[in-house]
């Protein structure tokens, strides 16, 4: 396979891995939209981007890194800027193969906001899940107090029915032989 149709090739290098050919083509598009944005008439203006970039470590492959010598290339070009005040394009890794210890400080910013948000999202679960366990048990009182009730409802109106329409029966019942056994006292056909 030609290493220029690699999918590990990005901008003349070949990268070892997926993910850092994926980083890097990341960092292409950053560059093009920094170039797109950027006013090289202001040198300022490019020592502030130059300055943040390298503070938030927006570049850490060798695509980037060419970026920023091209800046701090320009910056050093320019009358208006002292070469001293341009700082230096630092490196965070080793060239043994290890990677050094310092803490990103974008990663800083960001790690603490998704923590507080898992903290947000486990706290929101367990109301849920409180909230929950308290709307089943008004249910199952609900019905609990609709069956056991004596009014007719949904649940006991066929029972509450039966009942009332048997002590009706019942009433009628006892009334009819009170009205017989007057009939037989006073004769009555």
């Amino acid at each position: 396979m030609n290493a220029d149709t690699s999918p590990l090739s990005v901008g003349g290098y070949l990268f070892y891995t997926e993910k850092d050919a994926q980083l890097a083509r990341a960092e292409l598009k950053k560059i093009e939209y920094l170039e797109a944005r950027i006013d090289y008439s202001s040198p300022e203006s490019i020592r502030y981007i130059y300055e943040q970039t390298i503070r938030e470590r927006l570049f850490r492959t060798p695509i980037g890194w060419k970026y920023l010598e091209k800046l701090h290339d320009y910056l050093l070009s320019q009358p208006e800027i002292a070469p001293e005040s341009v700082i230096d394009i630092p490196l965070y890794l080793t060239f043994d193969g290890s990677v050094r210890d310092e803490v990103n400080p974008a990663r800083e910013r960001v790690t603490p906001s998704r923590k507080r948000d898992r903290d947000k999202e486990k706290e929101r679960f367990v109301l849920s899940l409180v909230l929950n366990v308290l709307l089943a048990a008004a249910i199952v009182g609900m019905f609990f107090i609709s069956f056991v009730s004596e009014n007719p409802n949904v649940v006991n109106y066929e029972r509450a029915l039966t009942s009332k329409y048997a002590s009706w029966e019942q009433e009628l019942t006892q009334r009819e032989e009170a009205i017989r056994e007057k009939e037989l006292e006073l004769k009555i056909n």
